[in-house]
């Protein structure tokens, strides 16, 4: 049993370390705080018991003394509990009081540190906090430190008790010690900070910047000085760098051309993951709001079996795969290659292929365009000699187009078709739905996750459909993999706005950033 202090860095779900994405693997329990991110939350298992101790609006704060106790409580009763808690755990963040009482209590603990805000923000806002021959050192400070360390959580403490004013914080020293100061915590403390600063001797023409939610979507940076940063717009919860450093701008991450935008993922829940990761890797804040799911053949997979009998006899000449939702339900049922005996293989598309080399098949034909209609050019005629007749046999969805059978059928083959899986539709909450209205895009890659949009949002579709000279670029705007997806949506009076020339996930983030190309 161990309670795993766990730092999650400032935001970025890819600044998780790889062990602590290895405890948040097998958490039974996690305790995590507001700033704490969904897509680290996600990573915890479904079945795990998910906490919220962080202060919501309008509520207080849980004191720490109760977040403790639950710690404890848990520790003894659980074999793995994550203490989440944003940027490192020993940094400003009471890591250190829940060890201690962990330690008091004779709970088992591992503390995982983090990346802290106070390198990672600047680093994301083009800032480095050191810089050969103008800053040799770096001195990170709170501004949120209380002179009564007793008086409970910062939160409630009295106006009176600001940084600034703190014994714990000596500013003058700080200002004499020079290099860059990095004050976390420090925006509604920053006025008084700043006239400290000035007081002990730092020109009021000192750099200064302020780096709002760091490393995330919602970034914000605002370059300024010392004397002139009260007046900026300033958010928190947000990372201020002093001195010469903060007015470098080697500006890269507010640069991606997805960074801002609002982009919503509407695959089956487990394929969802790898389209977020390349969207947030381009500066995307991405929603994962699956519109479908993948579930077995209405018939329970009897007619996928009884294929499979034929296709061990040698009964096949090929197998087509239109899907890797296919692949990997007909290779559920199989034990190996040997299933396959003298069969080829078809794919359309590369996600198709890759889900059979996943599993050590090879396909034989991939066609240049990723759509039934490329496959069927591309098809070799049946043998002219065959001593029976040349079969086929199509894995699919349940619910598909027919130009693929209809086309082979014209080619002399003969084809089985069966359905391999079928597509669910998933009703959406009111939070799915305003998730879909507030967004800038909405991804679509196939037609079935299409239409489902239009049965749960009747009214989007509708007000997406009419445009008008006022209003030529409605929002969200419809992205889609592929012409077959883009026609499902145009049908629909849809406006799709990116249509992927290169018909997969990692084509439709690459059009979306051609889209979006900023100077």
């Amino acid at each position: 049993m161990t309670v795993y202090l766990l730092g999650a860095g400032p935001g970025d779900p890819g600044l998780l370390t790889l062990r602590g994405a290895q405890v948040l693997a097998t958490a039974e329990v996690v305790i995590y705080d507001r700033l704490s991110q969904g897509a680290v939350l996600d990573m915890a298992p479904a079945a795990a018991e998910l906490i919220n101790v962080g202060k919501l609006p309008g509520k207080p704060r849980l004191p720490q003394e109760e977040i403790n106790q639950l710690l404890i409580a848990r520790g003894k009763t659980k074999h793995s509990v994550v203490r989440l808690k944003g940027g490192d755990p020993l940094v400003f963040a009471r890591g250190g009081e829940e060890a201690k009482a962990l330690l008091e209590a004779g709970v088992d603990f591992e503390i995982i540190p983090g990346i802290s805000s106070a390198f990672a923000a600047p680093a994301y806002a083009g800032i480095p906090v050191t810089l050969r021959h103008s800053s040799t050192s770096v001195t990170v400070i709170t501004g949120h430190e209380a002179e009564n360390a007793s008086a409970g959580p910062a939160e409630a403490l009295p106006a009176v008790a600001d940084a600034a004013h703190s014994k714990s914080v000596n500013w003058e020293a700080a200002v004499q010690l020079g290099g860059t100061l990095v004050i976390l915590m420090g925006v509604a403390r920053w006025p008084a900070i700043a006239e400290r600063l000035l007081q002990a001797g730092m020109a009021s023409a000192t750099p200064a910047a302020a780096i709002s939610w760091g490393t995330r979507p919602n970034q914000h940076t605002i370059r300024s000085t010392v004397g002139d940063l009260e007046h900026q717009p300033l958010q928190a919860p947000a990372v201020i760098v002093v001195g010469d450093v903060a007015a470098e701008d080697l500006a890269w991450f507010e640069k991606l051309p997805l960074f801002g935008r609002k982009v919503v993922a509407t695959r089956p829940a487990a394929q969802s993951a790898g389209l977020a990761g390349m969207l947030r890797a381009q500066g995307a804040e991405t929603f994962e709001v699956p519109l479908i799911e993948i579930a077995p053949p209405s018939d329970g997979g009897a007619e996928l079996s009884a294929a499979l009998d034929r296709l061990k006899t040698g009964a096949y000449s090929w197998v087509v795969f239109t899907s890797a939702n296919g692949v990997r339900k007909f290779l559920e049922i199989t034990r190996d290659a040997r299933d396959f005996a003298s069969a080829k293989i078809a794919a359309i598309g590369p996600a198709t292929a890759e889900a059979l080399a996943n599993c050590n098949l090879k396909a034989d034909l991939v066609p240049k365009q990723f759509v039934a209609e490329s496959l069927l050019k591309e098809f070799p005629e049946p043998p002219a000699a065959s001593p029976t007749v040349p079969k086929v046999l199509i894995a699919r969805a349940e619910k598909a187009r027919d130009v693929l059978p209809e086309g082979l059928t014209a080619k002399d083959w003969h084809t089985d078709v069966v359905s391999a899986y079928r597509t669910v539709g998933v009703s959406l909450s009111e939070a799915d739905k305003q998730t879909f209205a507030s967004s800038d895009v909405i991804t679509f890659l196939s037609p079935s996750v299409v239409e489902q949009f239009a049965v749960e949002c009747p009214e989007m579709v509708q007000t997406l459909a009419e445009t008008s000279p006022s209003n030529p670029v409605p929002k969200p705007e419809i992205a889609c993999v592929g012409p077959i997806t883009a026609a499902a949506a145009r049908n629909l009076g849809l406006p799709v706005a990116v249509e992927a020339p290169v018909h997969t996930s990692e084509g439709l983030v690459m059009a979306l950033c051609e889209h979006f190309k900023r100077d």
